[in-house]
């Protein structure tokens, strides 16, 4: 199993983090610390899919007008709310929405329904992709000091499974916490 993730980490985290995201970049943190991965190559690999992917969501929303769905959607209150934000603070709003569980797909498609131009959102978009992949790697690779000194060396899967129990409590704690904000 460590010969499959070091052959083909990288690319399972840039695909992942594109695809999933944070669970993806924290988990290449972790594998980063047990030495299976390159920490440098996992953050980057993190940033890049994540970067693409909401390049890709940016561009479909800007097509996506015509269909009506989208208005149905725009027409939500959770996206009023949303766009509401991102009127009132564009650049914050774009640094900060992948960051925000729950954000990170709608966003794109929403920042795309405004007149920000696409060149303003590619440069916002990549400096906040890299900061993202940094982050969240380095949690999964400080996660996984804490875990190898609470537990020792421990087997590959007791790592990941460890890691991934954290990770779910940390993602229903913030949903949480968000969700009583919000009402």
């Amino acid at each position: 199993m460590e010969a499959l993730i070091s052959a083909y980490g990288i690319w399972a985290v840039l695909i992942g983090a594109g695809v999933e995201g944070e669970a993806v970049a924290f988990l290449g943190g972790v594998l980063a610390h047990r030495g299976l991965l390159v920490y440098w190559q996992v953050a980057a690999a993190a940033a890049f899919g994540s970067f693409v992917a909401d390049q890709l969501f940016f561009l479909i929303g800007r097509h996506a007008a015509r269909f009506r769905f989208v208005a149905r959607l725009e027409a939500t209150p959770a996206m009023r709310r949303a766009k509401g934000l991102l009127e009132r603070y564009p650049v914050g709003f774009i640094l900060a929405f992948r960051f925000i569980y729950g954000m990170r797909i709608i966003s794109p498609l929403l920042i795309s329904r405004t007149n920000i131009s696409a060149l303003r959102f590619l440069v916002l978009n990549g400096i906040a992709a890299c900061l993202w992949g940094a982050a969240i790697t380095a949690i999964g690779f400080l996660f996984g000091n804490a875990v190898q000194t609470l537990f020792g060396h421990l087997r590959l899967h007791i790592h990941l499974l460890i890691a991934l129990a954290a990770l779910v409590l940390a993602i229903v704690a913030t949903t949480m916490v968000v969700r009583s904000q919000t009402r």
